[in-house]
């Protein structure tokens, strides 16, 4: 009896190291196949979205466009930009995760949840490291890019990722059996940037259209982050739980797909 406790704490500690040695296979392979060859080039996956921020602020500026609310537009831009991109971008490329690497499938050790596991942390990785490039650049020209309520930005971008890594486990799943969604879910990031309120203020919109745009999920998210910024923000729109609940309905979803097909993924 002994004998086999002592070696259950053994064997726990053998399957978290190889848990961890699998993840890290996993997130090494995507950084070289995808970044270049080389390590540093993960730092791309950053500089994408905030070279999208960048030029959409230039370009509003440049226009000498006053901003929807609040006094300065690059903040405004900021509070739409930074929820809407890291959805895109996490979703996106989580949704991707097990096409890109279906070969490593191939090893017994791995399993479909640790290719899933390990893009989702390189993204949310990569998510921060756009935040923090933003808020740095923001505060360099002269704008203040803190939050009001710190605390309620932090829940926001975090409720945001957690829609973002749901959506995308969902989706990852759907890509590996209809190849074609991987286009209809690109197709689809573009309707939902336009409707999430990035470069207007949904709260101002007339009913009819305000309503519909509400079922976006990334809408709230923004709507989050800028009652986090701005006093007198109208919450009207904000719905937490369902943003929240969007997220792990996602997750859940997702991962009971994968659960109930994976012997059909790993035959395919």
């Amino acid at each position: 009896m002994q004998a086999s406790k002592a070696y259950k704490p053994t064997s726990i500690m053998y399957a978290l190291r190889q848990k961890r040695n699998v993840m890290t296979a996993v997130m090494l392979r995507d950084m070289r196949t995808r970044y270049f060859n080389h390590g540093l080039g993960f730092l791309v996956v950053a500089l994408w979205p905030l070279a999208h921020m960048l030029i959409l602020i230039m370009i509003y500026t440049i226009a000498n466009r006053t901003t929807p609310f609040g006094e300065s537009i690059r903040v405004f831009f900021l509070t739409g930009l930074i929820p809407t991109l890291t959805f895109m971008y996490v979703s996106r490329f989580m949704s991707l995760s097990l096409v890109l690497n279906r070969p490593m499938l191939a090893f017994p050790v791995v399993m479909v949840t640790d290719i899933m596991a390990a893009r989702a942390l390189l993204e949310i990785v990569a998510a921060f490291l756009t935040l923090f490039f933003a808020l740095s650049i923001l505060w360099f020209l002269g704008d203040d890019p803190w939050p009001r309520d710190v605390f309620q930005a932090a829940y926001a971008y975090l409720a945001t990722i957690l829609l973002a890594v749901g959506v995308g486990v969902l989706a990852g799943v759907m890509v590996m059996f209809f190849n074609f969604f991987a286009t209809l879910y690109a197709l689809a990031m573009i309707v939902i940037y336009i409707s999430s309120g990035t470069l207007f203020v949904s709260t101002q919109l007339p009913d009819a259209i305000s309503g519909p745009l509400s079922w976006n999920p990334v809408v709230h998210a923004v709507e989050w982050m800028r009652i986090a910024y701005y006093d007198g923000y109208s919450d009207k729109l904000l719905s937490r739980s369902y943003l929240i609940g969007f997220g792990l309905t996602s997750l859940f979803l997702g991962l009971t797909l994968e659960r109930m097909l994976r012997r059909k993924m790993l035959e395919g």
